[in-house]
């Protein structure tokens, strides 16, 4: 597919009613007079931008015609994705002083992925209302086209974690620039999709910057204290972005700390002696430190909450708003999440100042799978589940040596499939609630090295572990909402390769046929005979945990910026 642009003004839409006061027509009134006010104020807003434009064919023009003025604003929009702007620092946070570096090193050819042609990327929120346009805040910004674009930004020995790869990701393109600007960053993109690069680099940047600068390092009081906090809700994948993290920070000389549940806290006591300046944390453990005085977050100015929607399915809300709480208010704030909830969004609006949202992926909203993954539903009866695993397995696993992830409901459930396939002459292991933090661990690096590489997993696998090289999901039990459907499949697929979801489906989740087929046939994938035997109806009920499913993210969002990547920018 050809390069496309598509650029439109990127607005947010608030709406309220007062059903409470007055008569419906009085109701009508107000919202035809407010609406009249919103009217005059854009076009007030719109002609003064058109004034600061310095246009010249606009100054000469007394009155120009309207298709003049949609050139114009088309040539406006167009230049957020010129590859003139350059994401230089904002004022309002600590100065960048950009670091003179050479152009990152080459990548091989095949690292270049071709899973990022044709993404959709839509973009909010480029503008702050009652801000000066002529800020350093407002001024365009442009994806980022290469790692090398950003060298005079990044030094050079951050810069070089990026160098296994051809190009940045869709959501590195984006998050880059937001971030090297000192804006706050919501970005809703699913797992695989490049994000503890895309909030790491810059934000192990700004550890550096605090550090020289004598901030956010050494202890305050006898705790830690950190520059940069990255909350994510399970210890696998707290542990995971600590481990890419740390690995880009020794580059550059910024110590990385992860603290977590389930471990004793005495070594993560004497980590946090090492005065970090970045600390990676689930939200429980990481209160605990806070109430025992072992870490503050007085100097967190670069705070990250990855998969914030699992936090909050999880429970973890209260935790995360007294964390943020405990952070300086002027900090900078990255939220990450996989979907879009009312209480994700009113997080955001409690704690994010004028955030940048970028969504990547299709741009109807909603949940969306992978393209790269091909599902195959398979409608079954639920005693024949076990035998036709084995059978899938003698099938997908032939070689016995490529990575098969099995995803099951309920602990006793994954223990009873680890043993069925450990009897049936499978290497197995297995991850869920019942082995401890140990033997958690040691399963994730048994399959990620391929000693073992079957793995069986409930729910707590399901978001967030960037496991390379899985070449099979089967989905022995359906889960519990199809928003985690499609986060499990998400494990396959990933960068670039290609993968399979095997899932057995029965009659006991026939409450999910209708948003499961929704997915599938978003993403032009077969839609077995046996699901139209269910109620196909979809309720859009709005679940305090994810909200409407389904639901247009235009019905929440005006208009909003599109980026379509073809294969083209990636050279």
């Amino acid at each position: 597919m050809g390069k496309k642009l598509l650029a439109e003004n990127a607005e947010i839409i608030t709406e309220g009613a007062d059903a409470s006061i007055g008569s419906r027509n009085a109701d009508d009134k107000r919202e035809a007079k407010k609406a009249k006010k919103e009217k005059k104020l854009k076009a007030e807003k719109k002609r003064k931008q058109e004034d600061l434009s310095g246009d010249a064919t606009e100054a000469a023009a007394s009155g120009p015609a309207k298709g003049e003025k949609k050139s114009k604003k088309k040539q406006r929009a167009d230049s957020a994705a010129s590859p003139s702007a350059s994401p230089d620092s904002s004022p309002a946070r600590a100065s960048a002083s950009p670091t003179a570096a050479p152009a990152a090193p080459s990548a091989p050819a095949h690292a270049k992925l071709e899973s990022w042609a044709d993404v959709d990327v839509r973009v909010e929120g480029l503008e702050i209302d009652g801000a000066d346009p002529s800020s350093a805040a407002c001024q365009p910004l442009r994806p980022l086209a290469s790692f090398a674009e950003a060298a005079p930004h990044v030094p050079a020995d951050l810069l070089s974690a990026c160098a296994s790869f051809a190009s940045p990701s869709p959501i590195q393109r984006w998050a880059w620039p937001v971030l090297l600007r000192g804006r706050d960053l919501v970005a809703i993109a699913a797992t695989g999709s490049g994000k503890t690069l895309a909030f790491g680099v810059p934000g192990l940047k700004h550890a550096l910057e605090a550090r020289k600068g004598g901030g956010g390092r050494g202890k305050r009081n006898g705790s830690a204290q950190p520059s940069m906090l990255v909350v994510a809700p399970t210890r696998e994948l707290a542990q995971q972005i600590a481990e890419v993290l740390e690995a880009a920070g020794k580059r550059c000389g910024v110590g990385v700390v992860c603290v977590f549940g389930g471990a004793p806290k005495g070594a993560q006591r004497s980590a946090l002696a090492q005065s970090p300046g970045v600390v990676v944390a689930t939200p429980g453990r990481l209160k605990d430190h806070m109430q025992d005085g072992t870490i503050s977050l007085a100097a967190a100015s670069f705070v990250v909450l990855d998969e914030a929607d699992r936090m909050l399915d999880m429970g973890f809300e209260p935790d995360i708003r007294f964390i943020l709480q405990a952070t300086p208010a002027d900090r900078q704030t990255a939220m990450l999440s996989a979907t879009w909830p009312p209480e994700i969004s009113k997080l955001a609006s409690d704690f994010l100042k004028n955030p940048i949202k970028v969504m990547v992926g299709r741009s109807t909203g909603g949940m969306s799978a992978n393209d790269d993954v091909t599902q195959i539903v398979e409608v079954v009866e639920p005693w024949q589940k076990s035998k036709l695993l084995v059978e899938l397995l003698k099938k997908y696993h032939k070689s016995r040596s490529n990575r098969v992830l099995v995803f099951v409901l309920y602990k006793v459930e994954a223990e009873r499939i680890e043993a069925l396939l450990a009897s049936h002459g499978f290497k197995v292991g297995g991850i869920h609630g019942n082995k401890n933090q140990n033997l958690r661990t040691k399963a994730v690096n048994d399959f990620k090295s391929g000693v073992v590489p079957v793995l069986v997993a409930t729910d707590v696998a399901a978001r967030g572990l960037d496991i390379p090289n899985v070449e099979v999901v089967i989905n022995c039990t359906f889960p519990l909402t199809t928003e985690d459907y499609v986060h499990r499949i998400g494990r396959t697929g990933r960068a670039g390769n290609k993968g399979i979801a095997h899932t057995l489906f029965t009659s006991e989740d026939k409450s999910r046929a209708g948003e499961l087929v929704n997915v599938l046939r978003q993403a032009n994938q077969p839609v077995p005979e046996g699901l139209f035997k269910f109620d196909l109806s979809v309720k859009k009920k709005e679940s305090k945990l994810y909200g409407a499913h389904f639901k247009d993210i235009s019905q929440v969002t005006k208009k909003a910026t599109k980026i379509t990547f073809d294969s083209d920018d990636d050279e």
